[in-house]
């Protein structure tokens, strides 16, 4: 059974979920090597597999003049040096089919991003590196797309996909997370994982002080999505995590703060616990009787 598969089925396996968990961009070698460090201690003192996620590559920034990253040489050399020092699986995305390939020889998942879970080609070609493939719902996107992204991949010969729940457009400057949503995404029969912290961005909805727009985010509701997804029985949560959201150069609305990310992963675990949300409740139709 080759790596990819046997990653695929311990996530699945995974019990009560596992976690996507990094800072949002690599911000410098240090920092993502610092991050990674404790964010595996924090998941394994929980008992949590952890797949770790960072991007190289910001490419859909709501500006220009925004920070994007290292680019694609530099940050895998950096996502490779996180996966041998700490030994854990790496997640990353990917914009463009001529990435999927080298992002491939490093990333253990491939990510494909909220605006592009309809791009064929894109799909067609990450499911050819034999990674697994992690496609997030696009924001303007119905639940029941997701099935037929998901067997795009399939179909190009890769069975190991899962989806991934990021929020729903509401008016222009806002996300609302439905959770009828995370349970009608098992129809495409893989796993489902819960974007708790880009769900609760508002795009394009803070005014810069120089002129020009930027996202901002709900930050202080994070723990209520998370919750949420894990009463009703995700397979798998992904949360940016940042030492400094305040002073993070992408999102720092919507990250959350290294120092309660334990606190919380602890919570969710319990609540988790006591859920049944994995298990499909049988309802009786037939007529009650005394």
């Amino acid at each position: 059974m080759d790596s990819s598969t046997v990653l695929f089925n311990q996530l699945k396996a995974a019990d009560p979920f596992f976690v996507l968990a990094g800072p949002n961009v690599i911000e410098s070698e240090e920092h993502i090597l610092r991050m990674a460090g404790h964010i595996k201690s924090i998941t394994s003192r929980v008992g949590l597999p952890l797949v770790f996620k960072s991007s190289f590559d910001k490419a859909n920034r709501t500006s220009s003049k925004s920070f994007r990253g290292p680019g694609m040489i530099e940050g895998l050399k950096i996502l490779e040096k996180v996966k041998i020092a700490y030994d854990i699986p790496i997640v990353t995305d990917v914009h463009e089919t001529i990435q999927c390939e080298p992002v491939g020889r490093v990333a253990d998942i491939i990510q494909i991003p909220a605006f592009l879970c309809r791009q064929t080609d894109l799909l067609v070609a990450a499911a050819k590196t034999g990674k697994i493939v992690n496609i997030k719902k696009g924001q303007f996107c119905a639940p029941s797309v997701m099935e037929n992204s998901a067997e795009k991949v399939r179909l190009a010969g890769n069975p190991n996909v899962m989806v991934c729940e990021r929020g729903t457009m509401f008016g222009y400057n806002d996300l609302v997370v439905d959770p009828r949503n995370l349970e009608w995404m098992r129809e495409a029969n893989c796993p489902v994982v819960a974007d708790i912290t880009h769900s609760l961005q508002q795009p394009a909805g803070k005014k810069l002080d120089g002129g020009g727009v930027a996202s901002g985010g709900l930050r202080e509701l994070i723990p209520c999505i998370a919750r949420t997804a894990v009463a009703v029985g995700v397979d798998g949560i992904f949360m940016e995590v940042h030492d400094n959201p305040l002073n993070s150069p992408v999102d720092g609305p919507t990250q959350w703060p290294l120092r309660h990310f334990e606190e919380l992963l602890q919570e969710l675990v319990a609540i988790s616990r006591v859920s049944k949300g994995k298990q499909r409740f049988k309802i009786d139709l037939t007529p009650f009787r005394e």
